[in-house]
């Protein structure tokens, strides 16, 4: 049985690689040494405000350094961290923060007033831990963690020790109802994370076999997508317990350039991205000026939780036909559960097409394997480590961690069918579905047809109520120059996908107002849709 402990872990990599780079952030840069006397420095101030088993701090933090010491300091007491959403107003962080139990929050300064306005609506929170960003004095209610972190602190260590049982809680935002709480064991979320890690352990070995490997610095990373993000998380977890350095960007809006600028500067290995919304920035980049960069460095590309086109992935081998490109089909309540790997001169460039694995099935609303080749539609599920559930909510978790022959799965609400040879071929997310006179329609897939019309940048599918049909399909689009004809790209969608999937009406939007993670807010699209329909 193993008994993994990030920790532990981190502590020993400190120890064994001091001197090598762990986080950079524009002109700044920190040795492991550092992180960890950081990151011990700040548990220390935690314990001194009474922190203690079963309270969580909360990041209320862009991508930064801070951010991964502040989550270091949690890992040594044994506490969760709570990654919040820098883009919550007042209402959800005051529920994040009480669902959480958060007896702490790191937040950046910029945050400063809205955080202010929450404080009485959370009084569970006894500390407030302001990072300087250059927005203003720090608020005499808060403390400054920059002065914290600089203390100089013996090794952290609480009086109810550590175990592989202690939470890592990623809460997920969904697209109804408030966040929800996703709980992993750390040692099972450990465990997971190293089995495509740039530096492997043997899953049930042990800080010895740390110290073994680490024979030099792990590579580089880049979580473009935000570290309040799964996928930005959980990268650079696995990239921190390999040795490796987390490269975060200054700039507080994806800017592809930037991205690029960073890439050849520092000698980016791998970057962590959420499908096209931020491939094509970059593709698009690299194209209109293909001389400017070096990235003969970047060796992976990885990406989780939508859709990566085929094209782009295309695109960007052309940039760097040493690129391996993963895309994988995973969420914040089963990752990895399938995954597809696309290189220059390979076949892994589909859209949407994985690899069923032997910890991978899809069924239908009885728990059946749907068949393959049958067409039939069904529900991703995934077994083996897998959470414990959902924070709080005894209901959402029986409803998506299920027991299936006896053995429990998890069943996040992808839906999707299966080819005759085996493919899994994603479809999206069941609570976006669209019926449309008892046809379902996936949003996602209509929408990916959509953006290979000319002329269109991004797109996004919702479903507005029709007497006749109960709901119709409405696309909203962004485009560049000149708006396509919409019966052309209806014409289109036609020409690849049925007749019923095709949108009756397309609207051109100035944005869609995709999230940092590259994720766009469904029902503010359907309302729009249906106040110009």
């Amino acid at each position: 049985m193993s008994s993994w402990n990030f920790a532990d872990v981190w502590e020993v990599v400190a120890e064994t690689l001091p001197d090598a780079t762990a986080a950079v952030h524009g002109d700044l840069r920190r040795t492991w040494s550092e992180l960890d006397h950081r990151a011990d420095a700040v548990a220390a101030a935690l314990l001194e405000g009474g922190i203690a088993p079963g309270d969580t701090v909360a990041q209320y933090l862009y991508s930064c350094p801070e951010y991964v010491e502040s989550v270091f300091a949690c890992f040594k007491l044994g506490i969760a961290p709570v990654n919040t959403n820098y883009r919550y107003g007042a209402d959800e962080l005051a529920y994040l923060w009480d669902n959480a139990d958060c007896a702490a929050v790191v937040f950046h300064g910029s945050f400063s007033e809205l955080a202010d306005g929450v404080r009485s609506r959370v009084p569970r929170v006894r500390r407030w831990l302001w990072v300087d960003d250059g927005s203003g004095p720090c608020p005499p209610w808060a403390d400054d963690y920059g002065t914290i972190a600089a203390r100089s602190v013996s090794r952290a260590s609480p009086p109810w020790g550590r175990t592989p049982d202690d939470l890592f809680l990623i809460y997920t935002g969904g697209t109804t109802g408030m966040p929800k709480g996703v709980m992993w064991r750390q040692d099972d979320l450990f465990a997971i994370l190293n089995r495509t890690a740039p530096v492997r352990f043997p899953e049930e070995g042990g800080l010895d076999d740390v110290r073994a490997a680490l024979v030099k610095p792990g590579p580089s990373h880049i979580p473009c997508a935000p570290l309040m993000h799964g996928t930005g998380a959980f990268t650079s977890m696995a990239m921190l317990s390999s040795g490796g350095s987390v490269i975060t960007l200054p700039g507080r809006h994806f800017d592809p350039r930037e991205l690029l600028d960073t890439v050849e500067r520092e000698r980016v290995k791998s970057l962590a991205i959420v499908g096209d919304a931020f491939a094509k920035p970059i593709l698009a980049a690299l194209d209109a000026d293909p001389a400017k960069w070096d990235i003969s460095s970047l060796r992976v590309i990885t990406s989780s939780g939508v859709m990566w086109s085929a094209a782009t992935k295309e695109g960007l081998l052309r940039h760097n036909p040493r690129l391996i490109l993963v895309d994988t089909l995973g969420s914040s309540e089963a990752i990895s559960m399938a995954s597809s790997v696309a290189t220059a001169g390979g076949e892994g460039s589909r859209t949407a097409a994985f690899s069923l694995g032997p910890t991978t099935r899809v069924i239908d609303e009885s728990g059946r394997d749907v068949v393959p080749g049958s067409g039939e539609v069904g529900m991703v599920a995934f077994q083996g480590r897998v959470p414990l559930g959902y924070y709080k909510d005894e209901e959402k978790s029986r409803r998506t961690f299920r027991l299936l022959d006896g053995q429990r799965w998890s069943v996040p609400g992808d839906f999707a069918s299966v080819d005759a040879d085996g493919t899994l071929r994603l479809l999206g997310r069941g609570s976006q579905c669209i019926n449309t006179g008892g046809e379902k329609v996936y949003p996602e897939e209509v929408e990916e047809v959509i953006k290979t019309h000319p002329g269109v940048l991004d797109a996004a599918c919702v479903g507005v109520p029709d007497e006749r049909f109960g709901e119709v399909v409405v696309a909203l689009v962004e485009v560049a120059g000149e708006p396509p004809d919409e019966a052309a790209v209806i014409a289109h969608v036609k020409d690849h996908l049925a007749g019923y999937k095709a949108p009756k009406r397309v609207f051109v939007i100035p944005s869609l107002g995709r999230a940092p993670n590259g994720k766009v807010d469904y029902r503010a699209l359907r309302e729009a849709a249906v106040a110009s329909s």
